[in-house]
């Protein structure tokens, strides 16, 4: 099932996508009835699937992206040996076909990165790989927007990562989505420029689940962004970047420069 967030006629709902229309729903994820009300896909705004309690991050998750870091650094890749998370800033959201708003004095080193978004289902704390994915309620897709420049000179990562409008996400939360088959399919107006086996991690879903939830609680509507592989050409004003990942769907954005 795709489950859409989408506003039409000055009303914000919830919706099932099938094909290319929207069913409304009555009610929510957990307690729904489909109701016999239907719009045309493109005819609905699409809004983000969810605000999460807690915005997860995952870095340097797949070996090419890690060995280009590192390259750039005039380094010998090093391969983390155990699942390590950070966080991102709910303020830097934005959702499918929402502009990426590049600050007017940032400079050229504006990077994408495509990335698996996993969506807790429910409330969970120490899992084991046994049970991991029973708390997986869906996967969507994010846009880890980077200012390359602002992240080498800061100790954190406070405004390369997370500047507004920073994480694009969406479009929708599919439920059905296998781990196996999917591939990331990146393309920069139009042309693909970058392609991967989505699954290929150093370490995949189970293994952070069950270390997060050593020490945290997990709750409905959490996410957890699991890392890009590759690298991202410099973005520039007026481009327009399409994530697809298959099985799920596509997040397209446009990056602008702020005007001084």
């Amino acid at each position: 099932m795709r489950w859409l967030k989408f506003t039409t006629e000055g009303k914000t709902s919830w919706g099932l996508v099938e094909g290319d229309r929207v069913i409304t729903i009555d009610g929510d994820l957990s307690d729904y009835r489909r109701t016999a009300q239907l719009y045309a896909l493109n005819d609905v705004k699409i809004e983000l699937p969810l605000i999460p309690r807690t915005f997860y991050c995952v870095g340097l998750n797949y070996f090419k992206h890690l060995k280009e870091a590192a390259d750039r650094r005039g380094e010998v890749p090093a391969v983390p040996d155990r699942p390590e998370v950070g966080y991102r800033a709910q303020n830097a959201l934005i959702a499918h076909d929402e502009e990426v708003v590049i600050p007017e004095f940032a400079t050229e080193k504006i990077h994408y990165e495509g990335e698996l978004v996993v969506v807790i289902g429910r409330k969970v704390k120490h899992l084991t790989p046994d049970n991991a994915m029973d708390c997986v309620f869906g996967y969507t897709i994010g846009n880890d927007v980077s200012e390359r420049t602002w992240q080498k000179a800061d100790r954190g990562l406070w405004r390369s990562k997370n500047a507004d409008t920073f994480k694009p996400m969406g479009p929708w939360i599919e439920t059905s989505a296998d781990l196996e088959k999917m591939q990331t399919i990146i393309r920069v107006n139009g042309r693909e420029t970058y392609r991967f086996r989505t699954n290929d991690m150093i370490f995949g879903v189970v293994p952070f689940l069950v270390e997060l939830t050593k020490y945290f609680t997990l709750w409905p509507g959490d996410v957890i962004w699991m890392g890009t592989d590759g690298a991202s050409p410099d973005l520039k004003h007026g481009d327009l970047v399409e994530i697809e990942i298959t099985g799920i769907g596509s997040l397209r954005n446009r990056f602008v420069r702020e005007e001084a």
